[in-house]
């Protein structure tokens, strides 16, 4: 197991929250939410982080390919996380606390979801890839420039369902920054009625965390051929995951 992953204690994650603040100050200003619908953020990001706290503290976790994200920290360098939209739930647990920029949406479920990632140490970044999709990749950008890790969804925030979009591509390519795909596949989890059939992993579960081979996208690429090898390393790792609890 990689070091730092399962210890989280209190005062480390005040300390992390601290400090992003006073760095980079919040990227979740309100638009205009009625005082009800304010409320309703509070409470509902306020459960999600107290579910997502005691669910993961009971998770297990088993790590394979540490190496291929883990060769550039070690040299101090950015990275661009991929996984897909149904892993949200463990891959927040899992990489907490690690001042993360990550892409939400400007609309109610995304405001409860920054609030709520807020708490464990992320950094939203306004906007999505089907509304203020550039304003917010530029701003993922700047992130990366300063030396930040930033995070999306390999399928977006509305899919389809395991099918790569092109932003990872195109912020590689504008910063030189590795894509890190990673999968993350509890043996035991609850399948929501969504677009990706969402996962909550069940207490005391297993997670296996296979993380794939780094793609860095040269700045003079096409696209296209980089989003076919994107989409063949992502469905690579997953099916690993897959057969490994089948197996099991």
């Amino acid at each position: 197991m990689p070091p730092g992953i399962r210890a989280r204690d209190t005062q480390v994650g005040e300390r992390t929250l601290r400090s992003i603040r006073a760095r980079w100050g919040s990227l979740t200003t309100l638009k205009p939410f009625t005082p009800w619908q304010r409320i309703e953020i509070f409470l509902i990001s306020s459960l999600g982080w107290l579910l997502l706290q005691l669910i993961g503290a009971t998770l297990r976790y088993r790590v394979e390919g540490w190496e291929n994200f883990g060769q550039f920290k070690e040299n101090k360098k950015p990275v661009i996380h991929s996984f897909w939209h149904n892993q949200i739930f463990c891959a927040t647990h899992f990489w907490r606390f690690r001042n993360i920029v990550v892409m939400t949406s400007r609309h109610f479920d995304g405001e409860v979801i920054a609030r709520m990632i807020e708490k464990l140490g992320f950094i939203p970044a306004r906007g999505s890839s089907s509304k203020g999709g550039v304003k917010a990749l530029l701003e993922l950008k700047r992130k990366v420039q300063t030396g930040l890790d930033v995070a999306l969804t390999a399928d977006g925030p509305r899919g389809p369902v395991y099918r790569v979009k092109p932003g990872p591509v195109w912020l590689s390519r504008k910063t030189g920054a590795p894509i890190v795909p990673f999968h993350i596949q509890p043996r035991w989890f609850w399948s929501l009625q969504s677009w990706d059939k969402f996962r909550v992993p069940k207490p005391f579960s297993p997670v296996l965390v296979k993380f794939g081979q780094a793609l860095i996208v040269p700045s003079e690429a096409e696209e296209e051929s980089w989003l076919l090898h994107y989409q063949e390393e992502m469905d690579r790792i997953k099916r690993y995951c897959e057969a490994y609890w089948r197996k099991s």
